[in-house]
């Protein structure tokens, strides 16, 4: 396996069944996320992709996005040392129009100080869309066309793919997501095509190593014909 992805669903719901405040839940949710980081470190996962806000988070409360976005500015600031050791590549793939103003410094130093790494990739999906990406795609292709950089008849999936804001990254063997809910929810979708899905019923602060040991056992065990 080369790509990992995660949609991390569960932590308010998590939060609201051990009757603690959501934020308490996003904590905990970091931690899983870093359990998932060491996981694929150890297991030689070249690339990992996390859910971490979609641009359907907005419509949360302004506190509840501040939470998020405290928890993400801490995390990659305050174990920015550890990364760099671990060799972890920091990289945010979203909207950048959307990245909130008081992130941009911090998104930026993990992504300059990491960018030579290559251990692990690590993927934040950050104010992410997929339908959104593919707009933009589709978009940064018809400018080509009209300035004549590009022809109709040459335009390929290779072409799609060099569109989407995760140009360069492989596209995910195996999708993960927590908490009951068996949707992608706009993650990755052109580049779901031929992904495994595993749709798990416990919360994402829940998740230990042994779930995670087990999804990628699954997947080994799944054939994988591509139609043939």
């Amino acid at each position: 396996m080369q790509h990992l992805a995660f949609i991390m669903d569960g932590n308010r719901r998590w939060a609201k069944s051990a009757g603690i405040a959501a934020a308490q839940g996003h904590k905990q949710g970091k931690e899983t996320a870093r359990l998932a980081i060491d996981f694929c470190i150890k297991n030689n996962i070249k690339y990992l992709s996390l859910y971490t806000f979609s641009l359907e988070n907005f419509s949360r409360s302004k506190v509840e996005q501040e939470v998020i976005f405290s928890i993400l500015v801490d995390s990659i600031t305050g174990e920015l040392h550890e990364f760099i050791e671990q060799g972890v590549r920091i990289r945010f793939v979203g909207d950048r129009t959307k990245f909130p103003a008081h992130l941009m410094q911090a998104i930026a130093n993990a992504e300059e100080q990491t960018k030579t790494l290559h251990t692990l990739h690590l993927n934040i999906l950050f104010c992410y869309g997929g339908q959104q990406e593919l707009v933009h795609a589709v978009k940064a292709i018809a400018t080509q066309v009209a300035a004549g950089e590009l022809a109709v008849g040459d335009i390929t999936k290779d072409t799609v793919s060099n569109a989407l804001w995760t140009a360069g990254v492989p596209n995910p063997d195996l999708i993960v997501r927590t908490s009951g809910v068996n949707r992608l929810s706009n993650f990755l979708l052109y580049q779901a095509a031929y992904s495994e899905l595993a749709f798990l019923d416990c919360h994402w602060p829940e998740i230990t190593e042994a779930h995670l040991q087990k999804c990628v056992d699954d997947f080994h065990a799944t054939k994988r014909n591509y139609g043939a």
